[in-house]
């Protein structure tokens, strides 16, 4: 990491703490976001890959010591772009929520609610998407750095189960917000390297498939069906949401 001698950040919590009468973000939280914006556009502009630490730091008009205060790495950048989208995606998918009862409708929603997030960032979400891919990468989202933003994800699906008027198996209503998560991850890659306008593409493949992940879940709870999916719920937890993984992965101070 580089080092600035002479560059000594102040602390966010003393900025924070001074906070203006209309409540409006302190000193800290202004030139934080500040220089994510800067990053997030350099990206753009530059590609990733490009883009260093000092130039976001110049842009920004700030010292690379107060850049790195409040972004350890460009890694920590894009954590900060990740955690922006999700609650982003997360407040809008509530809102289209609201009065819909219908599990198929609720998926569709929540499923449309993050490509319309994510649509203006898609010019630049190749560039460090080969760096997500890399399963010992902090930004792979089974990382243990992602995890708090995987959790919250995954409450936004059991959420979509609650307000449903969907009945299912135990045994997978147990497991359905982490297999819907994944279900959204495949939706990612597939917007990724999606280059029709506005995704339209990956919009069809969500509209086409949301239906029969609601038929395919319906048909769960009917006893024929009933020995399939617990053969489906053993395989799910030996190979691809296993419990100790998921423990595993978790940082110290979520566990």
């Amino acid at each position: 990491m580089e080092h600035v001698a002479g560059t000594e950040a102040a602390n966010p919590a003393d900025d924070d703490a001074k906070r203006d009468r209309g409540g409006r973000p302190g000193k800290s939280e202004q030139t934080r976001s500040l220089i994510l914006e800067t990053a997030l556009r350099l990206f753009r502009e530059r590609g990733y890959d490009k883009t260093t630490m000092r130039a976001i730091a110049q842009e920004s008009g700030v010292s690379v010591g107060n850049a790195y205060y409040y972004f350890g790495s460009k890694e920590h950048l894009i954590h900060g772009f990740y955690d922006r989208v999700t609650q982003e995606h997360i407040a809008r998918a509530r809102q289209d929520l609201r009065g819909v009862r219908d599990f198929g409708d609720r998926l569709q929603a929540v499923l449309t609610a993050w490509l319309d997030t994510a649509e203006p960032y898609h010019t630049f979400a190749v560039q460090f998407f080969r760096n997500a891919a890399d399963p010992e990468s902090p930004l792979s989202p089974f990382s243990a750095e992602s995890y708090p933003i995987r959790e919250q994800v995954t409450e936004l699906f059991a959420d979509v189960l609650r307000g449903s008027s969907l009945r299912i198996d135990d045994e997978l209503a147990e497991l359905l917000p982490e297999l819907l998560w994944l279900h959204l991850m495949g939706i990612v890659l597939f917007w990724v390297y999606d280059r029709t306008p506005d995704s339209a593409k990956t919009r069809a493949f969500v509209a086409r498939t949301t239906p029969m992940v609601n038929r395919v879940i319906t048909l769960s709870r009917y006893k024929v069906f009933r020995p399939l999916v617990r053969d489906a719920e053993r395989l799910i937890r030996d190979y691809i949401v296993p419990e100790g993984l998921a423990a595993a992965d978790r940082p110290a101070d979520a566990r």
